[in-house]
């Protein structure tokens, strides 16, 4: 019982209460949190197309972007709420016919039980190196995709090796959540759509992350969270812990460019994701607003003062110019510090200016820890792996002032904690290809 009367408990506000209560129930799951949700929910959920309609679905399972909201800039807004489902199977060798029926049956029921849009569902599965390592055969050559690995000298991540990777997001708590306990077998109808059969009847679920974006999400879930200060400095509109707006239409691949263009998997992408600690202490405690600008885009743009706020005025475009790229070195020795995205665009743009990845990232409170979920889609693995490199920025530490982790963007608040690579195949591909891009026992 609280020690507070009725009448002297404080007042909060009721939309903030309640949009804290969802993104703690997609934390902890289950039916409890789903059952909260539901009593919540103010709106009813679209459903899909109908059985004989799916095919009017998108063909690539990562077109996301015209299913989804855009700002005033014409950025893509992703949805709220997100949740990354790592699959197994429980025995060694490749699937057989019977499985493949099931996961293709369970996707479809999906695909009818909620609209594929920010206000219903949108998700993908994408499978790993040791999943297709189960076949006799080999992927074909036009597809590499390589084990994880350690991307720098300074990090020792855990590797996501696990054979598939289903990533869900919506808008609406209680759709993500409902989703799950319909794929885990624990409710046999959702949004009017009975399920004959489940995820689990085939894969086992071996871990499982959740996550959001949005302004002014991170300010309401950073109280008592290891790695941001006692203060609780995030702005309140920030989308992200790091107080800065991403993800600029400008500075994103298009989901043409990522996607592959030949061989079975065509219309597929590949996609790392990778999971980032976050320690901000001191981002927030010894930097100022100017130089936590110039760590994370470039001295230029704290110079000139062109970020305002967490950085809604820049627009569809963070602002790292030709310029800014090549001067990069002088600039290091003039200012003593380069920015993060000023050193990962020099390996993520090709000489016409076109950008080669579309990340996709969102903030985690998992085991009440402050830290960051990273998918990239991108045509080949090797790309991500490239711009990670110029991320690292060992080529600057000749400069006396530049260390590895110090003065060097971002990284000495971000620590790696684990790396995976998938193949998200095309949508008529999704149940347990064969490396050689075919679903024995599908029409």
């Amino acid at each position: 019982m609280s020690e507070h009367s009725q009448e002297d408990r404080p007042r909060y506000d009721h939309e903030h209460t309640r949009r804290s209560l969802l993104k703690r129930a997609v934390a902890a799951g289950g039916v409890g949190a789903l059952a909260a949700c539901l009593d919540r929910a103010e709106e009813p959920v679209p459903r899909g197309p109908t059985k004989d309609k799916l095919s009017s679905l998108p063909t690539r399972q990562h077109a996301w972007n015209d299913r989804i909201r855009t700002d005033d800039s014409g950025n893509h807004v992703l949805p709220k709420h997100q949740l990354l489902l790592y699959l197994t199977l429980p025995r060694s060798g490749p699937p057989n016919t019977n499985a493949r029926k099931i996961i293709e049956s369970t996707f479809q029921t999906l695909d009818q039980a909620y609209e594929r849009s920010h206000a219903g569902l949108i998700y993908s599965i994408g499978y790993s190196p040791r999943y297709f390592s189960r076949f006799d055969s080999s992927l074909p050559g036009s597809i590499t995709l390589p084990e994880p690995r350690a991307l720098s000298s300074f990090e020792t991540p855990t590797f996501d090796r696990q054979d598939a990777l289903l990533h869900l997001v919506s808008d609406r708590a209680d759709v993500i959540l409902a989703a799950e306990e319909a794929l885990r077998g624990n409710r046999p109808r959702i949004n009017t759509i009975d399920f004959e059969s489940a995820l689990t009847d085939v894969f086992r679920i071996s871990d499982r992350r959740s996550g959001f974006i949005g302004p002014g999400l991170p300010a309401k879930k950073q109280d008592s969270l290891k790695g941001i200060p006692d203060s609780n400095p995030v702005p309140e509109n920030s989308p992200l812990f790091m107080g800065f707006k991403v993800g600029f239409r400008q500075n994103q691949a298009t989901e043409s460019h990522v996607t592959i263009r030949t061989g079975p998997f065509a219309g597929g992408t590949t996609k790392h994701v990778s999971n980032l600690r976050m320690r901000l202490d001191d981002w927030y405690t010894e930097l100022d607003n100017s130089d936590r600008i110039a760590k994370i885009f470039s001295p230029t743009h704290a110079a000139e003062d062109r970020v305002d706020g967490v950085g809604v005025n820049l627009g569809a475009s963070n602002g790292v110019s030709e310029d800014i790229i090549e001067n990069i070195e002088t600039a290091a020795r003039e200012d003593a510090i380069i920015g993060h995205a000023q050193k990962a665009a020099r390996a993520n743009r090709k000489e016409d200016g076109t950008v080669k990845t579309l990340r996709r990232h969102f903030e985690s409170t998992d085991d009440g820890e402050a830290s960051l979920h990273f998918p990239s889609l991108q045509r080949e693995i090797s790309t991500f792996e490239n711009v990670r490199e110029a991320m690292n920025g060992t080529d600057l530490t000749e400069i006396p002032t530049i260390r590895q982790r110090v003065h060097n963007g971002i990284l000495e608040y971000i620590f790696v904690k684990r790396r995976g690579n998938f193949l998200i195949p095309p949508r008529s591909l999704r149940a347990l290809p064969t490396p050689r891009g075919s679903t024995p026992g599908l029409n």
